[in-house]
């Protein structure tokens, strides 16, 4: 196996001095924290045993138990767990998972999930030894269903590591696990089981294509409709270390990072055990998945000496680099390759309302606006419950029977975000793209990103649309408005996108390899010809050209375009270039971004929240939900409760009545389907 890990074996290596260190670094009032965390993190865990041991017979002492008494908290738990051996510290984590109140799931799915057969065996005799029980049979009273089966095949390490792939076996594989969810009413989850804990990697990695030409739909995707729970996480994260391992621990990274606060047991446990493994390719998996090295990360997270140990056992800034690494160079590779031929079915979450009568509407959202006070849930219920072109037919409806103008009632009795919300659902989405793109560019300042999103997610035909709607609302073009706004290369970026001329069709393989040549040869051109050089293919290629383009870039250069931009390009124009990278990859995760974006930190971009919630609900909001859950572990439907109410699902933003808006904003995320029940679900 080629050694990808950041900890080697020290050159020159005493443990006896290294002994003598760690005491003199532990004698007296105080210690030396800074010569422990560097003698420690620049050691092997096989020389820190031998540490220990020399530490033993030079001083009597247990050196385990000096650490726990010299060093506190989160850094003491971190130096100690990395002097136990790989097998102490699994058995120990699984240990602590599974004993005391509650069971921690998360920590049995990571370790399980991405352990080899030998560390499975060594575990299991390590955990007997330290804790005289059978971790089986502790897993087996802690745990239940097929959650419990699955961990328990797991448990055995009996996977076919042989490296020999029956191509029969592989379709049969595929077949039946088709056949035992997506084919049948309920699932088979003993097939799952048996296949997915059994098989080798290779092997599977071969069944997942061959059920994805079967079913038009990932393994990851069934998985996620047939299964639930624990048991579906676990099946998920199986999946994902069979794709690959390092992928699987940069997203736990993340994941136990981001947000409000730290989960320092996980990063603790993934950074000491892939630390002499596959850290590396972990860095680079980090980087290449969430645009930010996962050094800098843990930097902006930790403090501390913990934070100097955990930055010394990740080992450098991949964002001073450019270059992949092997395997991360193939994950980029295999990924575009993925967003190339992945069918994704695009689903919206409001649809047209059966047994509509648009006078009908009409008469109740007058009565809802009538007298003192306005029926503002009346109102919320029937917006979000029609298409637009039903709300077309009600805006008609309305002046024809009651001779007023719906929108200028629905001004007068609204206010602030509540109000925009609801006028932006009452436009046409050419006149909403038209008032957002005019609202980006009107007072001071201007709102690049708006004009980004908008321009870059547009297709053609919603762009000519836009700039009909545009020139007949404020007799101007949008092209003049965009040029008179903005400038430089910039500028004519928008310019050109504004033009809604990309090419349509599949990818020309021929062309794509030689415009990847040319995107590669630009890099090493003067700043302005590698932007004009960007421009003449990202803002004018079809999309499945552009993934084709993408994918043989990493092939020419061994670089991701993404990090390319982020790289080698500033301000507007790089967020405009890495915006229509990100769009063509996967459009739904790109809009999943700008909503976590336009919600985290302090104060919300509620502009941007209105404009995407508005935009999509009825192309792909649904599919925009999926990705954001994937990606920051929680619903969207959660964060805009986060986000817009504080008491009782109620806030005050100023002068505007938030539990309302946020109300609104849920109804466009969920579906009609629940929203006939009065649910409001948190995928």
């Amino acid at each position: 196996m080629v050694f990808r890990g950041t900890i080697a074996d020290a050159p020159d290596f005493d443990p006896s001095a290294d002994a003598e260190t760690l005491y003199n670094a532990m004698k007296g009032i105080g210690s030396d924290k800074e010569a422990i965390l560097d003698l420690v993190t620049s050691r092997s865990n096989a020389q820190r045993q031998e540490i220990i041991s020399a530490y033993k017979c030079s001083f009597g002492k247990d050196l385990i138990d000096d650490l726990k008494y010299e060093l506190t908290g989160k850094f003491e738990r971190l130096i100690v767990s990395l002097m136990r051996t790989p097998a102490y510290h699994d058995a120990k984590e699984i240990h602590d998972a599974v004993k005391g109140v509650g069971t921690n799931e998360r920590c049995l799915i990571e370790v399980m999930a991405s352990r080899t057969n030998k560390q499975i065996h060594d575990m299991v005799a390590a955990y007997k030894d330290a804790y005289g029980s059978d971790i089986e049979e502790d897993i087996i009273m802690d745990t239940s269903g097929h959650f419990k089966k699955m961990l328990v095949v797991l448990l055995q390490g009996t996977r076919d590591e042989s490296g020999v792939v029956d191509a029969d076996l592989v379709e049969q594989d595929a077949q039946d696990l088709y056949a035992a969810g997506e084919e049948q009413w309920g699932t088979d989850e003993a097939k799952f089981i048996m296949i997915l804990g059994n098989r080798s990697v290779t092997h599977l990695r071969m069944v997942f294509d061959a059920y994805e030409k079967i079913g038009e739909t990932s393994i990851e995707d069934s998985i996620k409709s047939e299964l639930s729970g624990d048991f579906e996480r676990l099946m998920l994260a199986v999946v994902q270390c069979i794709r690959s391992v390092p992928m699987f621990f940069a997203k736990r990274l993340y994941k136990s990072m981001k947000g409000l606060g730290t989960a320092d047991n996980t990063l603790i446990r993934i950074m000491i055990s892939r630390s002499e493994i596959d850290m590396l390719d972990i860095r680079e998996c980090f980087r290449l998945r969430y645009e930010k090295s996962l050094y800098n990360m843990i930097k902006d997270d930790t403090s501390g000496d913990y934070k100097r140990t955990l930055l010394n056992l990740c080992g450098g800034d991949d964002d001073l680099a450019g270059e992949f690494f092997p395997e991360a160079a193939q994950i980029a590779y295999k990924m575009w390759e993925l967003s190339a031929t992945t069918k994704v079915q695009l689903r919206p979450t409001v649809r047209p309302a059966p047994n509509f009568d648009p006078a009908a509407d009409a008469q109740a959202l007058r009565k809802a606006m009538k007298g003192f006070g306005t029926d503002e849930d009346t109102i919320i219920d029937i917006v979000t419950q029609r298409s637009n072109a039903q709300r077309q037919e009600i805006r008609q409806a309305f002046k024809s029977l009651l001779g007023r103008d719906l929108m200028k009632d629905l001004k007068s009795e609204l206010s602030k975000n509540l109000e925009r919300l609801i006028i932006g659902l009452m436009l046409t989405p050419a006149e909403f793209d038209a008032k957002m793109m005019r609202k980006a560019m009107e007072g001071a300042g201007t709102d690049e990103h708006a004009l980004i999103e908008i321009l870059v997610t547009r297709s053609n035909e919603e762009i000519h649309a836009m700039n009909d709607a545009y020139q007949n609302a404020y007799k101007k073009s949008l092209e003049e408005a965009i040029q008179s706004d903005t400038s430089g290369h910039f500028c004519r970026i928008l310019v050109s996108l504004v033009q809604g001329a990309r090419e349509e069709g599949p990818a020309d393989v021929e062309r794509a390899n030689a415009d990847a040549q040319e995107l590669a040869d630009a890099c090493n051109a003067e700043s302005d010809d590698m932007e004009m050089k960007f421009m003449s293919i990202l803002c004018t290629r079809s999309v499945p050209h552009l993934r084709r383009v993408f994918q043989e870039f990493v092939k020419c250069t061994n670089k991701d375009i993404e990090q390319i931009i982020k790289k080698e390009m500033s301000g507007d124009v790089k967020n405009a270039f890495y915006a229509i990278v990100r769009s063509v990859k996967n459009q739904p995760s790109y809009f999943a971004d700008r909503l976590y974006k336009a919600m985290k930190g302090l104060g919300t971009d509620d502009r941007a929240l209105i404009r995407i919630m508005v935009s999509r609900c009825e192309i792909d909001l649904f599919n925009i939900r999926k990705e954001f859950k994937e990606t920051h572990d929680a619903s969207l439907h959660e964060f805009i409760q986060v986000e817009t109410m504080i008491v009782s699902l109620s806030l005050c933003l100023l002068t505007v009545p938030a539990g309302l808006l946020c109300s609104h904003l849920i109804c466009v995320c969920v579906s009609v389907e629940f929203l006939s029940h009065g649910l409001c679900p948190t995928l």
